[in-house]
């Protein structure tokens, strides 16, 4: 019959492995400074790992910049913008570099409507134009905010009108979404109705035949470019622009005849974010330019808002990364706990010893434990390098000198 030739693995076995030995709470010595600086240490300790799991929480966003390789998809464009001319008065179009005609196939919306607002109404269009005027021109610093907001859009649809004019509607709503070609375009809002020729397309304006009708004040409510996405901004939403201070009223064609411009550059926005797992959207940045139109001064053109647009040839993708993995936050914190600890632990030996020179501590004799061999016990002040004996008495053999 064979036998286990191996140590049989016993408690003991593993008490003699142990790299982290106790020391008996005879030989530990507390002083004030100790106390102290143990209270500090744990309040260091707790704020450093309190800012260390805050910063691993907080997932940073990155921006970064590839080519746009998605030259056959569409464009998504998402209007509503109300004209202070009514709508038979008006026409919509797109014109882009395919000359495909776009408004034959997603016709936009037209509405008649009042251009004045009602109280509600006005309410709701100031917030949006006050906010979007400040994150435009001064609260740049709330972009990671409205990132991490999760809020694909600060603001609801326009309140239904709670009351009605006493006259007939003066304005033009156009509204709707149009998926657009990715290239260079122009989308147009002039006087008169649109035509589409083999040639290409026409307006034919009442004002050719003796209209007086050419107020274009307008007002943005939405304009933008893909699907809604937090931390998004549309500059253009919460624009208003008044042709004479205001008059909307009909008007003769000296008085009014503005051209509007806005000249749109179109960026791809790819994000992945914690709050948005994928979406591929679009964002934009806008100039505003306008102008009378007056033949008999030089300054030609044809009154109307135009939007012209262009693609940018880069696409920005927004992620949000944490800067270190779960094993290195964790290792840093180990590292923060055991660094102070140590640290403060040098700073105490070093304050102790201070202490002592001052208080002229430093050669006092150390209090001893002599140990008989009756077992009895007592403290003798002599020095700790002194070791001694007495003579036997009563059967009492050589005592020891055991240092506390």
């Amino acid at each position: 019959m064979l036998r286990s030739r191996g140590k049989q693995i016993s408690l003991k076995t593993i008490k003699k492995l142990d790299a982290f030995p106790k020391i008996s709470d005879a030989y530990i010595e507390t002083s004030p400074v100790g106390g102290i600086l143990s209270i500090v240490s744990w309040a260091v300790i707790i704020w450093i790992v309190y800012s260390e799991v805050t910063f691993y929480l907080d997932a940073r966003f990155k921006f970064r910049f590839i080519p746009d390789t998605e030259f056959d998809s569409k464009l998504k464009m998402n209007i509503d913008i109300t004209v202070a001319m009514p709508c038979r008065n008006l026409g919509a179009d797109i014109v882009d570099s395919t000359d495909q005609p776009v408004l034959q196939f997603d016709p936009i919306t037209e509405e008649s409507t009042w251009f004045e607002l009602s109280t509600i109404q006005k309410l709701h269009f100031d917030a949006i134009s006050r906010v979007n005027t400040n994150l435009r021109e001064e609260s740049h610093a709330l972009q990671d905010l409205l990132w991490r907001s999760g809020y694909s859009s600060l603001f609801g649809d326009m309140p239904p009108r709670d009351d009605s004019p006493n006259h007939p509607p003066d304005a033009c709503r156009f509204h709707g979404t149009l998926w657009l070609n990715k290239v260079a375009g122009n989308f147009h809002i002039t006087a008169g109705k649109t035509i589409d020729l083999a040639q290409g397309h026409f307006h034919i304006s009442t004002n050719a035949f003796g209209g007086n009708v050419n107020n274009f004040s307008h007002r943005i409510e939405r304009f933008s470019f893909g699907d809604p996405s937090p931390g998004i901004i549309h500059p253009l939403e919460g624009d208003e622009k008044i042709t004479n201070e205001g008059v909307y009223q009909p008007m003769t064609y000296d008085d009014c005849a503005m051209l509007y411009q806005y000249f749109i550059e179109v960026v791809g926005t790819e994000v992945s974010t914690m709050r948005v797992p994928r979406l591929s959207t679009y964002q934009y940045s806008a100039r505003g330019h306008e102008r009378p139109v007056d033949h008999a001064k030089g300054s030609h053109g044809v009154p109307g808002i135009y939007f012209k647009y262009d693609m940018s040839a880069l696409r920005v993708k927004v992620t949000q990364e944490r800067d270190s993995s779960l094993p290195t936050f964790l290792a840093r914190l180990c590292a923060i706990v055991g660094g102070v600890y140590v640290t403060v632990g040098m700073l105490s030996s070093f304050l102790q010893f201070v202490v002592n020179i001052l208080l002229c501590r430093w050669g006092y004799e150390k209090e001893s434990l002599l140990t008989l061999a009756n077992g009895e016990t007592k403290i003798s002040s002599t020095a700790p390098s002194v070791s001694f004996s007495t003579p036997p008495s009563d059967g009492i053999s050589d005592a020891t000198l055991i240092e506390k």
